[in-house]
């Protein structure tokens, strides 16, 4: 577990007068889960939109699951996974058409998908939801699904932009569940999340304050550096210096 998929130096992003990130450098190991956390204006959304490609840094260098963020990004879309809380599954389509849908956006073969979506609906025990309206399901079911349908093509590392929100505490034991598995599997998994209990799970977390990254460490490390019993108290003492919000 010590080959980086995740290498960047100097990150930045500027919006006009504005700078969203500020010459951020860290990196993230194989297997690794990487909490990436910050209070609302940051900055985390935007370097999270830069790793995966979306936008171009204004300054520094980077590289993820070995493409080069600013020459090759168009490269990292294709070889990640991505969840989000607002948006990952087409609500109108039924459970195996969106398995269909995200394995050919991957660019499995149709042999491949059909035998992989067999074993994804046995593996969660969707099987009498295979054609299910994914607008029809609970909230904690499409959040496990979207997780599966985003390592279905079983990435170096997926992207998880606050995946838990508004599921219920033992639905979310099981996605973390899930969570430790692909890990296991080799996947690295990158996550926010506003839940700090969270944050514990992680094998590091970095904290972005106003653009920049003020603690990256083990939660362990964290809560002794900080001399506090949680990380929900770490984040709080670092969300205190914040100057500005959303």
């Amino acid at each position: 577990m010590n080959e980086n998929v995740i290498e960047v130096s100097n990150l930045t992003k500027r919006f006009g007068h504005f700078t969203a990130v500020d010459h951020i450098t860290f990196n993230v190991k194989r297997g690794e889960i990487f909490g990436f956390l910050g209070a609302n204006g940051a900055g985390k959304t935007t370097a999270m939109q830069m790793l995966c490609g979306i936008s171009l840094p204004t300054e520094g260098k980077g590289t993820v699951a070995g493409f080069d963020i600013i020459k090759e990004n168009e490269k990292i879309k294709r070889n990640i996974g991505y969840m989000s809380q607002k948006f990952s599954l087409y609500e109108d389509l039924k459970v195996w058409e969106n398995i269909r849908l995200f394995g050919g956006i991957y660019g499995l073969s149709d042999k491949v998908i059909a035998e992989k979506t067999d074993e994804l609906l046995e593996k969660l025990n969707f099987q009498h939801e295979r054609n299910t309206l994914v607008k029809y399901l609970p909230l904690g079911w499409k959040q496990k699904l979207a997780f599966s349908v985003a390592i279905f093509h079983e990435p170096n590392i997926v992207f998880l932009d606050e995946p838990t929100g508004g599921v219920d505490p033992a639905m979310r034991r099981q996605f973390w569940e899930m969570i430790y598995s692909a890990s296991d599997r080799g996947i690295t998994v990158f996550v926010t999340t506003h839940y700090m209990d969270e944050a514990e799970y992680c094998n590091r977390v970095s904290i972005m304050v106003d653009g920049h990254i003020d603690a990256l460490d083990s939660p362990s490390t964290l809560r002794s550096q900080f001399n506090t019993e949680s990380m929900d108290e770490v984040f709080r003492q670092l969300a205190r210096k914040a100057k500005r919000a959303d």
